[in-house]
């Protein structure tokens, strides 16, 4: 008998294939549409919030000179810091100067202009004038190349009671801006409704900035905005079901990003003024379902913030900076990288946060990635001289998060592009491709 070769043999034809990739194809689109992955671009460190009585054309300036001067008064080198926060000297010494600089260089990554309630409840004209003004500061400091890489407001919201003052704020504010900015938007504007609790509520911001882009010809979807989660409902409704999944699917695509209310959605559980806190069980809770719901969607994360402001004297002062820096360390581990910063004072341990966290381990992360590289691409040495790793054998998944990682430290300044590249081989372009991140224009 002669033996037949059947290692290439199959017994499944392409009539079957074919059926099975018809009865899968709208499901294929559904997680096309659902889950179309990171937009790849830029996330804001924090977000800070300046009333808009309060915003002025020297703001952004104003705020990274008072966290100079509160470095100077309380920290004025790195040793300082690193007793205040209880860091090593070593990790104090490597972001003290980064920290120092980008407070000169870029102090605040987003602004919001608060119209909620940081602003309150004002007479009609007064809101209306100051909705433009606030408009016409935005485009001078972009035309000026002064604004911060993202910026915009925060209406009040669509419940009932604020519907239409918040509705004709935001309509002032993007009508102001546009003429302003002579029929453009800047590439860095964010919209930001508060107190949502309905996914129908979702829906009729959408409809707004639907109806704003036809008025005036804009492209469809170009506006975007931020939900931010302060209600219990907005986590589980009636229903029983998870209703901030429920938010971005009602956003049609126009969902940017879930920013975590602290103070609002700790009162809403009933927790007292004393133990609401970013690190409270109820916080963690309605978190980690922020987390999944937007997994894969390209909607990003907000934490709160912290509402012990490191103000007084310089042993008040490391108080109240222990406890932010800590805050914000213990988000950054559970991968919410972005939180609202409410004083200057908070600037200095934001970024010594961030700077710290993603310097540390940068060399191990660094010869991961170029081991991963290098086996992609057959060889057996590690790309810029940096050694493959033996005992790790990372997969793509594991690749995009340590790409991710340096590009975040990228974007904000705690790591230099030269650096990556003289530990990986890898250039920008390079990381993008490996985080899934389209290439930078």
């Amino acid at each position: 008998m002669v033996a037949q070769d059947d290692s290439a043999a199959t017994s499944i034809g392409a009539p079957v294939r074919a059926r099975i990739a018809a009865s899968l194809a709208p499901v294929d689109a559904e997680l096309a549409r659902r889950y179309p992955g990171d937009p790849g671009t830029r996330q804001p460190v924090h977000t800070v919030y300046v009333p808009a009585d309060a915003f002025g054309a020297r703001t952004v300036r104003e705020w990274g000179r008072r966290a100079l001067d509160a470095l100077d008064a309380h920290a004025p080198d790195a040793a300082v810091l690193a007793a205040a926060l209880g860091l090593q000297e070593g990790a104090a010494a490597e972001v003290y100067d980064r920290v120092r600089a980008k407070l000169v260089r870029e102090p605040v990554e987003d602004l919001r202009i608060d119209f909620e309630d940081g602003y309150g409840p004002r007479p009609d004209d007064e809101e209306d004038a100051a909705a433009v003004a606030a408009a016409h500061l935005v485009a001078d400091a972009v035309a000026e190349d002064g604004a911060p890489p993202y910026v915009g407001i925060r209406a009040k919201c669509l419940e009932a009671a604020v519907r239409d003052r918040g509705i004709r704020t935001l309509d002032l504010f993007l009508t102001a801006l546009l003429r302003a900015g002579g029929g453009a938007l800047p590439d860095g504007l964010v919209l930001t409704l508060p107190k949502v609790t309905y996914p129908e509520q979702v829906s009729a911001m959408a409809a707004l900035l639907e109806e704003f882009e036809r008025a005036h010809g804009l492209a469809a979807g170009r506006l975007g905005f931020e939900v931010q989660i302060e209600t219990t409902q907005a986590i589980l409704g009636a229903d029983g079901r998870a209703t901030v999944a429920r938010m971005i699917d009602a956003a049609g695509g126009r969902a940017t990003g879930l920013h975590y209310g602290t103070f609002d959605y700790s009162a809403a559980c009933g927790v007292g003024a004393a133990y609401q806190s970013m690190d409270h069980p109820v916080a963690d809770h309605a978190k980690a379902v922020m987390q999944v719901a937007a997994a894969g969607t390209g909607v990003r994360l907000s934490d709160g913030s912290v509402n012990v402001l490191p103000v007084g004297d310089t042993a008040r002062v490391h108080a109240a900076w222990r406890l932010h820096h800590g805050l914000v360390r213990r988000s950054l581990a559970r991968a919410y990288y972005q939180g609202w910063d409410m004083h200057p004072g908070q600037l200095p341990t934001r970024y010594a946060a961030v700077y710290a966290f993603c310097r540390e381990g940068l060399d191990a992360a660094c010869a991961r990635l170029a081991a991963y590289a290098e086996r992609g691409a057959g060889a057996g040495g590690g790309a810029g001289g940096a050694p493959v790793v033996p005992d790790v054998l990372d997969e793509p998944a594991t690749a995009r998060a340590l790409s991710g990682h340096l590009l975040r430290g990228l974007d904000c300044g705690a790591v230099d592009a030269a650096e990556v590249t003289e530990r990986t081989g890898l250039g920008r372009a390079d990381l993008d491709a490996l985080a899934g991140r389209l290439p930078r224009a």
